[in-house]
């Protein structure tokens, strides 16, 4: 068993004892003496930068409650936070992703912060956003920065093919992408070009929260309870993908297996016309692309016709959240308060390439400009929307153990729909059902 596995499985046995969302849990926090700690998850040197020089300007501001900058990295957040909270270590500040807080919002690791949140602060940030960190009627983290997927095309391309190009406010249907993507597709062989390129190394999120588009969702609430369901609204992006792989040939089989940021050399090459990947990916494009290539930014395709989808797109923001444990949450939420005032929101946002969630901070002329399809971005948050998969118990294992292996396998064409849906439906039923007694 990894460690992770040990840890989660751990973490849950001890939660199915308890009542769900514990109000507190056994230790103390560190007391009212000394700084408290922001466990920051900031990567890139530009919003590292950011992150550290908002530090300072608080600890200046506040010498009575100064915070401590401390360095995080994805890969091992969730072990380590797991540790910190059993070990009654936790940091006071917790930088993390919506996704990654139910277990610990059921634990009782993370302070529902509804009694603590400044009334400007809540009004600043839609419903649609606090959605994305509610669970079980809780707020358990502040959603400020959206990392939505996007389409990554070669301009020239394009314009050469004479395909209408898309905007924010038109997208292309989920139909005429297909027709798009046979228009760019020339060639046989090692010289084929491919019309898109899927990366689909990590295939679940992106699938389900794309769905949204189509009116489904996968992840549906029936009788106050969780339930998988692949119905056609929920499965027709799903098959799209499997269409363009295995029957249009106009997408490369080959990429498949690839992370994001592996599709882009093919990219710079000419081999792929459009690649869908993450907002935050431009960063990478811009420092990586040969000098004379062009590039731009478009939106998602959108359903057509579809209850509840059209341009809707699932995402899980990052948030901001208060240890259970600490002993100062006024302190600590005040300086979340402070991080994401509408200036410093849209500062972090260009530090990591992100889409603020603010209303003020989408309004921010340093990103409402076309320049490396920043307004694309601002453009489509107001279609953004909780992921599917966000406040489900179990859908981590899910994850792992059944839709990924299952979804590799149907996008390669090892298995039809009917196979794929019976596994995500009657195995994941099964996952969820243990987590709901």
């Amino acid at each position: 068993m990894r460690r992770r596995d040990f840890l989660t499985a751990a973490a849950t046995a001890g939660a199915a004892g308890a009542p769900a969302l514990l109000g507190g849990c056994a230790t103390t926090g560190g007391g009212d003496s000394g700084p408290m700690d922001f466990l920051s998850l900031a990567w890139q040197k530009e919003s590292i930068a950011v992150n550290k020089a908002l530090v300072a300007e608080w600890n200046r501001r506040h010498p009575k409650a100064r915070v401590r900058y401390v360095q995080g990295a994805w890969e091992s957040v969730h072990d380590q936070l797991l540790t910190s909270f059993e070990g009654g270590e936790a940091p006071d500040i917790i930088h993390d992703e919506a996704n990654d807080l139910t277990d610990f919002a059921h634990g009782g690791y993370l302070a529902d912060l509804r009694p603590l949140l400044p009334e400007d602060l809540k009004q600043q940030i839609s419903q649609a956003n606090w959605d994305t960190a509610t669970i079980e009627g809780g707020v358990y983290g502040v959603p400020f920065l959206h990392d939505p997927r996007v389409l990554i095309a070669d301009r020239r391309l394009l314009e050469k093919s004479g395909v209408r190009i898309p905007t924010a406010e038109r997208p292309w249907s989920w139909g005429e992408f297909e027709d798009v993507a046979k228009e760019l597709t020339h060639g046989r062989g090692r010289d084929r070009r491919y019309g898109v390129a899927w990366s689909m190394k990590e295939p679940v999120n992106q699938s389900v929260n794309l769905a949204m588009s189509t009116g489904g969702a996968v992840f549906h609430r029936e009788h106050g309870k969780n339930v998988v369901r692949f119905d056609d609204a929920d499965s027709r992006v799903f098959e799209l993908i499997h269409r363009q792989v295995n029957e249009d040939r106009t997408a490369a089989r080959s990429t498949l297996g690839m992370a994001g940021s592996d599709t882009l050399p093919g990219f710079f090459a000419g081999r792929y016309a459009i690649v869908p990947l993450n907002f935050s990916f431009r960063q990478q494009v811009q420092q990586q692309a040969p000098d004379d290539f062009e590039w731009v930014t478009l939106p998602m395709p959108a359903g057509r016709g579809t209850k509840g989808g059209g341009q809707l797109q699932g995402v899980s923001p990052q948030t901001l959240s208060v240890s259970q444990d600490t002993s100062r949450k006024e302190a600590a939420m005040a300086f979340i308060a402070f991080l994401t005032r509408p200036g410093h929101m849209a500062r972090l946002a260009k530090g990591d390439w992100l889409v603020p969630t603010g209303r003020e901070a989408l309004r921010d002329p340093a990103l409402d400009t076309g320049k490396y399809g920043w307004s694309t971005g601002l453009r489509i948050a107001s279609d953004l929307r909780a992921s599917p998969v966000l406040g489900v118990r179990g859908y981590p294992e899910w994850k792992d153990k059944v839709a990924t292996p299952a979804l590799q396998e149907y996008y390669a064409g090892g298995i039809g729909l009917r196979a794929l849906r019976d596994k995500l439906v009657v195995d994941g039923n099964r996952i969820l059902a243990r987590y709901q007694r």
